[in-house]
């Protein structure tokens, strides 16, 4: 992926939050080279107009067709970095234990994060939640190049198109 000559093209797509544009490189804390995308939709319109659109088809018609991971929003927040371009982004999946009940699980995990996005360092951070396989997904996104260790998986951030930011909604979505 090029980000120089594509990173731009979604810089206005209409619905989108953002798009982070995610390497990680094996052996700089990575068992593997991947090209990891995160998209956060702002409306559900947004989203599908380009899975099936033709920006999409074109990524098909070049690599084949993906798996396209998807989970329901739980929370957006703002962190205290948020005006800086950010470095690095960490995705942490967290397994909901069968002997909690899910809301309540999700509930202690909404205020978790809350508090979790306002530590130094943050731009941005999503939780959500994967029902198929009952498990929470942080994504943040940080502005030094460097995520902290203890996260979860790190990435790189190539590029970030952002054109809905403002309208993703802070706080609970429910």
């Amino acid at each position: 992926m090029n980000c120089r000559a594509a990173g731009h093209l979604l810089d206005g797509f209409p619905g989108l939050g953002l798009k982070a544009y995610l390497v990680r490189e094996r052996g700089d804390a990575s068992p593997v080279n991947q090209y990891a995308p995160f998209y956060l939709w702002a409306t559900p319109e947004g989203m599908n107009s380009f899975l099936w659109g033709p920006g999409f088809q074109g990524i098909m018609n070049d690599f084949g067709r993906p798996a396209v991971q998807h989970w329901t929003g739980l929370s957006y927040e703002e962190g205290p970095a948020s005006a800086a371009a950010p470095g690095a982004a960490t995705r942490r999946r967290t397994p909901l234990g069968e002997a909690v009940a899910p809301g309540d699980a999700v509930a202690d995990a909404v205020v978790r994060h809350a508090r979790e996005a306002r530590r130094d360092g943050v731009v941005a951070s999503a939780l959500a939640v994967d029902p198929r396989h009952w498990e929470l997904l942080t994504f943040t996104l940080w502005a030094d190049a460097e995520a902290p260790a203890d996260e979860g998986e790190r990435f790189r951030v190539l590029h970030l198109s952002a054109p809905g930011r403002g309208q993703l909604g802070r706080g609970r979505h429910w």
